[in-house]
Parts: structure tokens; C-alpha cells; sequence
């Protein structure tokens, strides 16, 4: 079977998708993939991926005139080939559009009750139902399944990729993140860092704009031996997850990363479900917040204590305890250590 899938954003959806590609794959698939030109080499590590095709929908929208020239030819990209099955993996208006510009004989994506935007589902021919509160990769594996007719694989998702194997002793600290509501105080990073230190690790920051840079920094200023890196593209910070000891990230596509490639891995949650997007892996630990309005799945903490203050931090992640992350992070390091 020939398969396009449409799956091109975010990063941490993109890296869930892993499992499901795995499976079709196994399945006898024959998949190209679609999926933003920023997250291609996450697609590239999949094994038995076909082809892969880039986008730029963000770029695209921002400049359309610019780029028209890119976006004819990727318009003529998606019309060359015949596919048996257009797979929207995404559940937004954009991503069926995208497969409509397929040549496809059956176009599949989630029903209404399953789907973020429901007008999408006016694109496909078949529709699936899957639990809305399930882990997004078992939603996924679920999806995949159903639209090709095959059992829905049970037990622990793999990534197909190869697993990364520690040559460096760094200790990946990822502190940036999209929404203000999952950073992690400052001061907790510095806790960390110095005791990855003083494990004789390299506390490594990682940054992607001036704000997480000088964040950075200032983490770096408090420990000496902590390493601020270059800016760097996702391939450069594929390899060096996929080197390190130990990454410790808040809920951001990185750490979902360092956990897929087998490395030890403390993922921290405050508004987000960890049940729904945790980090997945033999050595991954999710560690969330003990409030009772968390998990709220807000960009905006409305915690009394946040509101009163306008505490850059919210209180669900501001109560987990660096003491607590550090000893998931020995337990994790030990458990690949003893095989």
C-alpha cells in the first residue's frame, strides 16, 4: 500500500508519530511523509520512510508572494505521485488541504469526535474514532491502524530510530519552552546544574532566541562548568541528545526527542497531561505537578498565587523540587548503567 502521510507539526507531535510509521512500516506501508521543512530530520530518522516531502506552511503564510515559486513546486511535489491512502495525521483544516492536493484513491483522518478541527474531516472518505484522552502515540498507532485495516498494536510504542549511546558526559538542560506557563524556575536549574556537576557532567543549555539565551547564560553564570552552546539546528541537537547522559527538559519537543533516541530522560509538566503527552522511552520519567488545578492546559496561569504575584512561573512547576528531579535523573542513568 502507498501511503502519504500529512504530519507536519510540532515537533513533539511529529516525534510521536514515530511509533505509528514503525508500525505501518512493518505492515508492508510504502509512506512518504509530509512534514515542515524544520522538523525533516526527525521524519529522516524513521526506518522505512520513503521519501520525504518538505513544507514551509509557516514561512508560506508570512511571505506567500515571496514564496510562491516554493509552494508551486511543492504543490507539483504532492501531485506527481498516486497514492492509495492519504493519511491526515494532523486534524487541522491546513493539513487536509495539504492532502487534498494528492492524488489519492482513499483520504483518511480522524472522525469528528476525535479531531481538533472538525471541518477538516469534510476531506476524508474514512474517518476514525479514536479516545480523545489516550496518549497522542497511541492515538496515532490507533489512527494508523484503522485507516489501513490492520489490529491496532498493544504494549510499549517503539520509535524505530536507532537509540543514541552516551559519548559525551553531558547533562542536556532543556529550559525553554514555548508557553511561559511550563518553565521551570531559574533557580531550580542553577540546583541542577550544580549537581550534575558535581557528578563530574557537563551541564549543557541549549537556546533558540535572545530570552532563552540569556536564560541561559544566567544559569551558566551561577555554575562554571555549565556550557552554553552555539545556536544550533535540530540535526546538531539530535546529535547531541543522542550522546549525552541525562537530559532534563520541561514539556518541550526536545526532551520528547532525547527520550525517543533511549536517553535517560526527566520531563517536568505543570499545565500540560502527561497522560497525554509524556515523554515515551525505556529510560524516560514524567514528573508533574502535585496541584489540584494542574493539569489545566492553559497558556495563562490562573493560579490566585501567579495572578497575585505575576510570578513569570506558575506554582504547579515551581513546587516540583530539584532534589526530586535529580534522584529520577540518578535512578534513570543507573538503569542504563546496569543494562
Amino acid at each position: 500500500m502507498r501511503v502519504l502521510l500529512v504530519k507536519m507539526s510540532s515537533l513533539g507531535d511529529v516525534v510521536h508519530t514515530l511509533p505509528a510509521v514503525r508500525d505501518a512500516v512493518r505492515q508492508g506501508a510504502h509512506i512518504d511523509w509530509v512534514v515542515e521543512e524544520a522538523y525533516e530530520p526527525v521524519a529522516a530518522l524513521a526506518q522505512g520512510v520513503h521519501a520525504i516531502v518538505p513544507v514551509a506552511i509557516r514561512r508560506w503564510r508570512r511571505q506567500p508572494l515571496r514564496c510562491l515559486g516554493e509552494i508551486r513546486a511543492a504543490c507539483q511535489h504532492l501531485r506527481k505521485g498516486r497514492y492509495d491512502l492519504v493519511l491526515d495525521a494532523q486534524g487541522l483544516i491546513k493539513s487536509a488541504l495539504v492532502g487534498l492536493l494528492a492524488r489519492g484513491t482513499v483520504r483518511a483522518g480522524f472522525d469528528r469526535t476525535s479531531i481538533r478541527e472538525r471541518a477538516a474531516t469534510l476531506a476524508y472518505r474514512r474517518r476514525v474514532q479514536v479516545p480523545r484522552h489516550a496518549h497522542a502515540a497511541m492515538r496515532l498507532r490507533t489512527l494508523f491502524a484503522q485507516a489501513m485495516d490492520y489490529e491496532v498494536p498493544t504494549g510499549t510504542p517503539h520509535f524505530g530510530i536507532a537509540g543514541g549511546r552516551a559519548t559525551r558526559d553531558h547533562t542536556v538542560l532543556l529550559h525553554g519552552a514555548a508557553w511561559s506557563t511550563k518553565l521551570w524556575p531559574e533557580r531550580h536549574w542553577i540546583d541542577i546544574a550544580r549537581r550534575a556537576a558535581a557528578e563530574g557532567l557537563t551541564p549543557t543549555l541549549l537556546w533558540q532566541d535572545p530570552l532563552e539565551r540569556a536564560r541561559a547564560e544566567r544559569i551558566a553564570d551561577a555554575e562554571p562548568r555549565a556550557e552554553v552552546c552555539e545556536r544550533m539546528d535540530l540535526t546538531g541537537a539530535i546529535d547531541l541528545l543522542g550522546a549525552s547522559r541525562l537530559v532534563v527538559g520541561v514539556d518541550t519537543g526536545l526532551a520528547h526527542l532525547g527520550a525517543a533516541m533511549g536517553r535517560p530522560t526527566v520531563m517536568l509538566f505543570g499545565p500540560t497531561d502527561p497522560q497525554r503527552t509524556g515523554c515515551l522511552g525505556e529510560r524516560a520519567v514524567n514528573l508533574n505537578s502535585e496541584l489540584p488545578c494542574a493539569p489545566c492546559l492553559s497558556r495563562r496561569c490562573r493560579h490566585p498565587d501567579a495572578v497575585a504575584t505575576s510570578r513569570p512561573v506558575p506554582p504547579c512547576l515551581a513546587g516540583i523540587a530539584p532534589e526530586a528531579v535529580w534522584r529520577l535523573a540518578s535512578a534513570a542513568m543507573q538503569r542504563e548503567r546496569s543494562g
